[in-house]
């Protein structure tokens, strides 16, 4: 089992996060391939609010939800109607499900959190049935764009690719997945890409406003200053970043994503 940190953690700022997506904003490009009766895994699936959105596409087929934080899983089960979904711990590196039992297997910004991203998708293969589809979208932090320049933003994207790289993952997944999906043994891949674009007040202030409070309450955070990285002060500096972002009339700050959609023959 691979010790994989988590660089973002699990507090609020990163769950309000992780509550806003849904299927239409973070998984469009899947869609067109989901059909009632299909059986679904969605890995590290978090709140689950795309995992929901995911299973009322494929009822009555059986759709997982599976994150290894427990904490996160009953607050998705709690959420979660009481229809064709379920929700489980477990590790993207052995994952509890005997092979071929699922049409699709699903991992939205996954990869980029894992030591191993080729093993992960070898396993998700391990339990696609043969002409199942594995779909994965993942951010590249270093095509992040936002306006107007500021130092404080550009030390924040230092210190990101930092704290992910120490801890032993890719924080630019998204630009590596086509060759970690072919490292994995899929030969039938289809390769798409698409932004979340934060640039209207209200977006601005809720993108803002998260990325204030992750800068110094989040796991992020406390693994910038036990890794010597920053201090407590340069870490307020980078939260005010954000705010004063948040607040300019101009402000624009653009996320760009990979996407793989892969065949299992």
């Amino acid at each position: 089992m691979n010790d994989d940190v988590y660089t973002h953690g699990h507090h609020d700022s990163v769950l309000r996060s992780h509550r806003w997506r849904t299927a239409e904003n973070s998984a469009a490009y899947l869609l067109g391939h989901l059909r009632p009766g299909l059986d679904l895994l969605d890995v590290g699936c978090g709140p689950g609010t795309i995992t929901v959105d995911l299973a009322a596409r494929v009822a009555p087929g059986r759709v997982v939800g599976l994150d290894p934080a427990a904490d996160v899983i009953a607050q998705a089960a709690a959420n979660a109607p009481s229809t064709n979904v379920e929700f489980c711990t477990g590790n993207v590196y052995a994952l509890d499900f005997g092979d071929e039992s699922f049409d699709v297997v699903h991992a939205h910004q996954v990869l980029q959190h894992l030591t191993d991203p080729v093993a992960a998708l070898r396993e998700m293969c391990r339990v696609l049935r043969a002409g199942g589809t594995l779909a994965v979208r993942d951010s590249d932090y270093r095509q992040f764009a936002w306006a107007p320049a500021d130092p404080r933003l550009d030390r924040w994207m230092e210190l990101y690719q930092r704290v992910t790289r120490h801890n032993g993952a890719e924080p630019d997944a998204g630009r590596y997945l086509l060759a970690w999906v072919r490292g994995a043994g899929f030969d039938d891949v289809r390769v798409s890409t698409s932004t979340w674009t934060f640039a209207d007040d209200e977006s601005r202030a809720w993108w803002g406003s998260l990325w204030a409070d992750r800068a110094t309450q989040s796991s992020f955070a406390t693994q910038a200053v036990e890794y010597g990285f920053a201090t407590i002060d340069e870490l307020t500096q980078i939260s005010e970043g954000f705010h004063d972002w948040s607040t300019n009339a101009n402000g624009y700050f653009c996320i760009p994503h990979g996407e793989i959609l892969a065949t299992r023959r």
